[in-house]
């Protein structure tokens, strides 16, 4: 139990651990009911249901619902038939004390029983609770001002100024996570007589992981009053496991003492949390403060929850546009260097000629590029001896294909003498063995990072219920020394993507060479070899002078000897089709591009792209040919979650067509910020991930649709 400490037992010392899906009591807003067996019998209730209901807990404890509340238990009947894997919201009117009273209800499934929620719409805190109509006239308009931003900053200024307008709390913010868990405030709509916290820090410390995770599988967390008592559950124990009652999916959960402490202690009273989920990661957090009680009703929940979907979704295509625009600038730089290697025959030359070509894409001071045992640099960099400690340390860090530090100081103490210059260092390999890289730095800067209150002093008392993070959450300043600014995501993808870029181009310099020098074969032969890239070099009888061990790896089949090109019949699906696409390359002496079939002795053929050139000599005549292959398995997935996509947004509008009369414009804004989402991640089909984000976008956009139908069917009755 220690290394696990049960609900409201924690202390700042393990509360990452605390069992907060365990905590065993509600908000008093609201009754819990579980219900186990074909009679829904009542297993487990909290403790406050003759406030609520007007029956004491002795009254439904082990007694079936149709016998104490029929009117209920005739309610559930068709809800029961659901999959109940998330919550599904209804409304109902029950008798209480011989007076109509309206509830409403969320049902799930959970330990083998149905957990019950309801809470009277008359509630006696100040709720938020609007007409079906206006309701839906804010989430169109907030999905249409969602869908028209372009960047993240826009997007979130958004969605703080709709939110606030439709919930009315007192501050709104999008609280986003950087990749160690710390959080920054973003976005925030305010009061005006509250102070801003936009651009205040937050320590990871702040949202426990397994808060996180919760966060990933509740998508909307409301907390009604900070100073309310919990209602407990009648028993403790849930009867069916003989352990606590898993309150995961819970709207009403009651939350942890040390939380409701850091809510005091920053004077907030009720909560709206929505989370920002982007492909199966926690991206952020809308966050929204009151400093008073305030309840929302279950329409209005539903309808934050679905904005966090669609937020989520335009979030995933603004950053797949700007990975799209990350392609475009490496196609650039890669034409120029292919240019500069055919006129030059050195594109190390191309590359530093204009320094700041090189270093402006990533917003460095200097570069390194080591290659063949030489080095070659731009701008302010450290002396050579230094840049050789550098190379052998990051040479054992670039597995994973990226080295990324902003303070090399920390990373390697040994190497704290280059920390003026190279603070921040961004590595990327141009061979297998890492040998090759190429590598930007910045330069130590003085950063000023503006906290909450101080993160390092969590302690203010010995009772851990008067504990908290902070006890002040006044701005405080920390400067921080022997740093770079970080290098963002955007950037690293660049970096990633300018060294496959060169890896291509070296790939493509090395086949040639492998042609025209002979006394150069050996070692050239090593680099094509290892290369990713599969290729296939030919002289003009056809003959074979290599085939790569990945262009056997991507035709599946083992590596053969191979003289001639009809040795290698089993790889090509048409070998006469190829003879004549080279035949042709001779004539017309231009390259050839274009999709192949590779044919596996088992299992499908494998279609890849063709890149076939000629090599001429100094003389005009012909030394042979290379052929590039690259799979397209990730453009054939990419292509299938589109159509799985454009399959749900046609059967989205043939519903508004043969449904709404006039069609739904909710429904319509909805779909159009799918569709486009959908064409801005389709800008990026260099992207090997693009089918996920796809079908991301496909489950997020189902998902929206299914809430926003629930509220339909929620405000008809």
């Amino acid at each position: 139990m220690s290394d696990q400490p049960a609900f409201g037992q924690a202390d700042l010392s393990n509360c990452e651990r605390e069992l907060i899906h365990l905590a065993g009591s509600v908000q008093p807003h609201g009754l819990l009911l579980v219900l186990h067996g074909p009679e829904l019998t009542v297993a487990q209730l909290s403790n406050n249901t003759a406030a609520h209901l007007g029956l004491a807990p002795a009254e439904l404890l082990h007694r079936p619902l149709q016998a104490v509340l029929p009117v209920l238990a005739h309610k559930l009947q068709p809800l029961i038939q659901e999959p109940l894997t998330e919550a599904l919201p209804f409304q109902c009117e029950l008798s209480v004390r011989g007076q109509p009273s309206l509830f409403d209800g969320a049902l799930h499934r959970q330990q083998g029983c149905l957990l019950l929620e309801l809470e009277p719409v008359l509630q006696t805190v100040p709720s938020v609770a609007l007409p079906s109509e206006q309701l839906v006239a804010h989430l169109e308009e907030s999905v249409q001002r969602v869908s028209a931003a372009t960047t993240l900053g826009t997007l979130c200024d958004a969605v703080v100024r709709r939110v606030r307008d439709f919930t009315g709390y007192d501050r709104v913010m999008v609280y986003r996570f950087d990749r160690d868990g710390h959080g920054k405030i973003v976005a925030e709509a305010r009061n005006p007589r509250l102070e801003p916290l936009l651009g205040h820090h937050y320590p990871a410390t702040d949202i426990p992981q397994r808060a996180r995770e919760l966060y990933l599988r509740n998508r909307v967390r409301v907390l009604v009053d900070v100073n309310c008592a919990p209602a407990p559950l009648e028993p403790a124990q849930a009867p069916e496991t003989a352990g606590a009652l898993d309150m995961s999916l819970c709207q009403l959960r009651s939350m942890s003492p040390l939380h409701l402490q850091y809510l005091k202690n920053m004077g907030v009273t009720a909560t709206l949390v929505v989370s920002l989920v982007r492909d199966g990661q926690l991206w952020g957090l809308i966050a929204c403060h009151h400093y008073s009680p305030r309840h929302l009703s279950l329409p209005v929940r539903a309808a934050a929850d679905l904005l966090g979907e669609v937020v989520a979704t335009r979030i995933t295509a603004i950053e797949s546009y700007a990975h799209a625009q990350v392609a475009m600038q490496v196609r650039r730089l890669e034409q120029r260097l292919v240019e500069a290697t055919s006129t030059e025959g050195d594109w190390r030359m191309a590359l530093f000629r204009n320094p700041q070509t090189l270093l402006q894409p990533v917003d460095a001071s200097g570069a390194v590029l080591f290659y063949d045992g030489e080095i070659m640099t731009a701008g302010d960099v450290p002396s050579t001896p230094e840049l050789r400690a550098l190379h052998t340390w990051a040479q054992a860090r670039l597995s994973d294909g990226l080295l990324s530090c902003n303070s090399i100081a920390r990373a390697e103490p040994t190497l704290n003498s280059l920390t003026a210059l190279a603070s921040g260092v961004l590595a990327v390999p141009l061979s297998s063995t890492g040998a090759d890289m190429l590598v930007w730095f910045r330069k130590e800067q003085l950063q000023t990072i503006t906290w909450a209150g101080d993160p390092q002093k969590p302690m203010v008392a010995s009772n851990p219920l008067e504990l908290s993070p902070r006890s002040s959450f006044a701005a405080w300043s920390e400067i921080v020394r022997g740093t770079a600014l970080p290098w963002t995501l955007g950037e690293q993808a660049l970096a990633r993507a300018i060294g496959h870029a060169l890896t291509h181009i070296i790939l493509q310099v090395n086949a040639v060479r492998f042609l025209i020098a002979e006394h150069h074969l050996a070692k050239t032969r090593d680099k094509v070899a290892a290369a990713q890239a599969a290729v296939l070099v030919l002289d003009t009888d056809m003959r074979v002078l290599h085939a790569n061990d990945a262009l056997f790896a991507l035709a599946r089949q083992p590596r053969v000897s191979a003289s001639a090109l009809p040795d290698l019949a089993h790889l090509v699906a048409d070998l006469p089709a190829l003879h004549r696409t080279l035949a042709l390359l001779t004539q017309e002496r231009h390259p050839w591009q274009g999709s192949w079939l590779l044919t596996p002795p088992e299992g499908p053929s494998v279609l890849v792209a063709l890149r076939a050139e000629v090599v001429p000599a100094r003389d005009g005549s012909l030394l042979g040919f290379f052929l590039v292959f690259d799979d397209l398995s990730d453009s054939q997935r990419a292509d299938a979650a589109r159509q799985r996509l454009d399959q749900a947004l046609t059967q989205g509008a043939q519903q508004i067509n043969t449904v709404q009369q006039p069609p739904d414009t909710l429904m319509s804004a909805m779909l159009a910020s799918a569709s486009m989402a959908a064409m801005d991640i389709a800008d990026s089909r260099a992207m090997p991930i693009i089918a996920d984000l796809l079908d991301e976008v496909d489950q997020s956009t189902r998902r929206a649709v299914a809430l926003y139908d629930r509220i339909r069917r929620f405000s008809a009755g």
